[in-house]
């Protein structure tokens, strides 16, 4: 090899981490490719979802707004890596907006992941004890722990619910009771009837939105408050 090969050859091998490197710097706010899952390219065309799809009156939510005027609808499922990426995104806009805009979480378990319907009953049994909340923000932390495995984690979940002091008897009673599944299942029915088919879907005044970034959503978050 030529002293001019391997000197281009270098060149060339520089450029290319340059790029890959300016590639992933630019992406850091990115939120598509960490929020589809599924089928999560699917598009509403801007249509109107009714709001009594989208929020039911024991829907959970993570905040109160003057007359719920700007509403942010979230289908997610506690096993999905996307869900769990956009997770801090949420949090985040919940502590910017969290007093001028509703947010909703919907539960949207996957089929094809093991634990995430024992997980929307654990986190509905939790929600029985007034600690939706708590345990919601304790299936995201722990994912990592529980997600991906075949074999049921209910004896896991139980734990959690021990480590944020609920009545342990009545959180395995509401985890047996047939009408907390059917609770998690109405969320879902009401997902599939809005268009849903991946998670995390996002519905900002009954429009589903796809953003591209945190900064994008924070824009149409104050458009819609503008409005």
């Amino acid at each position: 090899m030529t002293k001019n090969l391997r000197a281009t050859l270098t060149a060339v091998l520089v450029v290319t981490v340059v790029l890959i490197a300016a590639l992933l710097l630019s992406a850091r706010d990115t939120l598509v490719p960490e929020f589809s899952e599924g089928a999560g390219d699917v598009t509403t065309n801007g249509e109107q979802v009714p709001r009594e799809i989208l929020v039911r009156e024991d829907s959970h939510r993570l905040s109160t707004a003057p007359d719920d005027a700007v509403t942010f609808v979230e289908f997610l499922d506690f096993e999905c890596e996307s869900c769990r990426a956009a997770f801090p995104a949420v949090e985040q806009l919940r502590a910017e907006y969290g007093d001028r805009v509703l947010f909703v979480a919907r539960y949207f378990p996957i089929t094809s992941h093991a634990n995430a319907e024992n997980a929307a009953v654990a986190v509905e049994a939790a929600a029985q004890q007034g600690q939706f909340e708590a345990m919601y923000q304790r299936m995201f932390e722990t994912q990592s722990e529980w997600g991906e495995k075949q074999q049921s984690q209910a004896d896991l979940f139980r734990v959690f619910a021990d480590d944020l002091g609920l009545d342990l008897s009545a959180f395995d009673r509401a985890v047996a009771d047939p009408a907390t599944l059917e609770r998690v299942r109405r969320d879902r029915a009401d997902g599939e009837a809005a268009g849903v088919q991946g998670t995390p879907t996002f519905f900002l005044d009954g429009v589903r939105i796809q953003p591209e970034s945190l900064n994008e959503l924070r824009s149409q978050f104050d458009l819609a408050l503008a409005r």
